[in-house]
């Protein structure tokens, strides 16, 4: 069994995390809270929008930490 579709199904809504998947020829990664999954794919809420992914097209998934705060903007001096 593919352990990242066992974590997918595993994590509860809501939770951080990162998932590679298969996109045309390469891969690349979504990053952002598991906001919906069904029997087909996940859907993953990213900064720049949600990302529907299908389970056929996952290598990798994982949970990961919250992001860290802001950094104080410096002072021009």
């Amino acid at each position: 069994m593919n352990t990242a579709l066992d974590r997918l199904a595993g994590l509860p809504l809501g939770t951080r995390m990162v998932v590679r998947y298969r996109i045309g020829d390469g891969l690349t990664d979504a990053l952002g809270e598991l906001s919906a999954r069904d029997s087909h794919g996940c859907t993953i809420s990213t900064r720049s929008g949600p990302v529907t992914i299908a389970y056929d097209d996952v290598h990798l998934a994982k949970a990961v930490p919250p992001p860290p705060p802001p950094r104080a903007r410096r002072l021009q001096g």
